[in-house]
């Protein structure tokens, strides 16, 4: 459970709705509320929302509230919701500057990022953030492929994603990027996979989180799959389409499936343990071939429809 979740709701504390599954013991910390762009046609997360910047003495008010319940239990912190970066930066100083006031154990501050913002944003604006404490940035890439990048939406080509990542590396923010399996469906795949790749083998990205695709009702993914228009992949090109990107990945980062999308547990530090994750893959790919049962287990999994 969220760090302070009980207390804090009794005393009207505004929560980002999500936080990546590693800020599981994190404080969450709502600078924003909404997303920005909230065009992605995979994502249901804040449909209906409309995006603010909430009051920085709103936010002040809820450091206020964490210090006084929780001040020598917050070693880390995740800051909401989408792309708290799109916000004024003294701002967003004057924020970090009063957590690590407010908490002298902090090891971390996270937070969500887009590429494009990453890239619009100068530099030396990302390095006052950074010196400011903000530590580490989780963004979406969901793919490399760049024809794919435009079907669901994302607003940033390939190229925007390594400048971004570079960027954001070069100024000394781990960079944790997401992956979306199944974007391409049964007749893209391969492409997906590929193309990923080559994007995180140019961006070395010190995490890679994977997520299976699973459209959500309110997403226009959802809908295109009811009608037709998309087809989803199977179980067994899921774990080959994770094969190959595996395969083709030349990167230093922890490859993680810290999500309860994915169909199996795939944890280990690349380049090392590379071998060892594929060969589960395959001993999985065997398994289903071999027990229905277990493969109907998989599938029904695939239609998940609160995550």
């Amino acid at each position: 459970m969220t760090l302070g979740r009980f207390g804090l709701r009794r005393r009207n504390y505004d929560f980002p709705p999500y936080r990546p599954p590693s800020e599981a013991n994190s404080l969450l910390l709502r600078v924003t509320r909404g997303c920005p762009w909230n065009r992605c046609t995979f994502c249901s997360m804040y449909k209906g929302q409309k995006f603010e910047i909430r009051p920085a003495e709103e936010v002040l008010e809820d450091i206020a509230i964490a210090k006084e319940l929780y001040r020598d239990r917050v070693k880390t912190v995740f800051i909401g919701d989408s792309n708290s970066l799109v916000m004024n930066t003294e701002t967003f100083v004057r924020i970090l500057k009063a957590l690590y006031e407010s908490f002298p154990h902090i090891e971390r501050v996270t937070s969500y990022g887009r590429a494009k913002t990453i890239v619009r944003k100068p530099e030396e604006d990302l390095k006052r953030l950074f010196q400011a404490g903000l530590s580490r940035l989780h963004v979406g890439l969901e793919t490399g492929n760049k024809f794919l990048l435009h079907e669901i939406q994302k607003g940033a080509t390939p190229e925007e994603m390594i400048e971004a990542g570079r960027k954001a590396k070069q100024i000394g923010f781990e960079y944790s990027l997401y992956v979306l399996l199944g974007l391409g469906g049964e007749d893209r795949w391969r492409e997906h996979a590929r193309d990923t790749a080559e994007v995180l083998n140019r961006i070395d990205p010190h995490f890679i989180r994977i997520r299976t695709l699973i459209p959500q009702p309110q997403s226009p993914l959802f809908e295109a799959m009811r009608e037709g228009r998309f087809r989803l992949p199977s179980p067994e090109t899921i774990l080959k389409e994770t094969r190959l990107l595996l395969e083709t990945l030349e990167v230093t980062s922890q490859f993680l499936s810290d999500h309860i999308s994915n169909l199996i547990p795939l944890y280990g530090k690349l380049p090392d343990e590379k071998e060892r994750m594929i060969r589960m893959i395959d001993e999985s790919l065997r398994t289903i071939e071999e027990d229905d049962h277990l493969r109907g287990e998989i599938e029904a999994r695939r239609h998940l429809t609160h995550l």
